[in-house]
């Protein structure tokens, strides 16, 4: 791959959900994946007022897509099954056992156009080899490695928390593992509150290297920051849109390997031959391959497309083959 002067969003429209890579060179910057129907920061959508709260401009609504979402900046004569126009400020995310509803506010006739509510880049039709296997698979670890040791990366309701472990002095671990928590933030597209756990520092001047340290690795990351403190822990808050790739593997984890199987069928039919496409997937995974994403993949490939199970399988290790019988 030629190296690039700047960095450039690539999207890969697949099967499913839509993929965004921040590329710079041969290295990954960032990453995003969008899935259909799924209302996003910056979209307008028609809202019936379900519920008022009282004594205040806050409701819930029912969005045309059916979700629900909590608005804000109600008119004041506004009455429960009026109907609004809305703007998504932050998309519904679900975590385990739950589901936070998506958030909006009303439009106002002086309320500019929202800008576009999806990450707009070079369409191409495949990434260069690897890249998103690379992030795909750090994303469903939920870790990636640093010099020395690993960062664990686990969604909770409260807030996302990095884990920072290794072997070596805590200066030098905690300091190894800046690079990739700053990789971790941008990779999984990670927002909110998010609390990162480094090894206990009890030197303020090491600690003060830390902080230094995550200043310059997320000059150019939006957010909020504390001084790490003598439990060596530090909070980072940042704008939160969209679910994370986190997110979707904590609760949609059979969602996001079928839709990584289907990518595994395009690529073997890429540059093969043969009049069949055979995936073998966990039989888990089978019953979420709806059927008009196995249509749009024979479409796809120009070929016959057929699904095999092996309970040997893990949920993500799907794989495919061409046939000629």
């Amino acid at each position: 791959m030629a190296e690039r002067t700047a960095p450039e969003w690539l999207i890969e429209d697949g099967i499913g959900e839509r993929r965004a890579l921040l590329i710079a060179g041969e290295r990954v910057l960032a990453a995003r994946v969008e899935w259909p129907d799924e209302l996003r920061a910056g979209d307008r959508s028609t809202a019936k007022l379900i519920t008022k709260l009282a004594g205040t401009r806050r409701g819930v609504a029912l969005l045309n897509n059916g979700d629900e979402a909590l608005v804000d900046h109600l008119p004041p004569r506004v009455t429960e099954g009026q109907t609004l126009e809305v703007i998504i400020t932050r998309a519904a995310l679900a975590e385990r056992g739950r589901l936070k509803r998506a958030q909006a506010r009303v439009v106002a006739a002086e309320m500019p156009p929202a800008p576009a509510s999806h990450t707009e880049g070079r369409l191409v039709r495949r990434f260069p080899a690897g890249l998103w296997e690379d992030v795909w698979h750090a994303a469903s670890s939920a870790s990636l490695d640093f010099p020395g040791g690993e960062i664990l990366v686990s969604v909770t309701p409260a807030m996302t928390v990095i884990d920072v472990d290794g072997i070596g002095s805590a200066r030098d671990v905690a300091l190894a593992a800046v690079p990739a928590i700053a990789r971790a933030l941008r990779w999984f597209d990670l927002g909110g509150n998010i609390g990162i756990d480094f090894p206990t520092l009890a030197a303020k001047a090491e600690r003060r290297l830390v902080d230094e340290a995550l200043d310059t690795a997320l000059a150019d990351w939006p957010h909020e920051r504390t001084a790490m403190n003598g439990f060596g822990f530090v909070q980072l808050v940042a704008r939160l849109e969209v679910p994370s790739l986190l997110h979707r593997f904590a609760t949609a984890r059979l969602g996001a390997s079928a839709r990584m199987a289907l990518r595994h069928a395009e690529l073997a039919a890429e540059g093969g031959t043969g009049r069949a496409v055979l995936l073998t997937v966990h039989p888990g995974l089978k019953a979420k391959l709806k059927g008009e994403w196995i249509d749009e993949l024979a479409r796809r490939t120009g070929r016959e497309v057929r699904i095999a199970t092996d309970a040997g399988l893990a949920i993500e290790a799907a794989h495919a083959q061409l046939l000629n019988a």
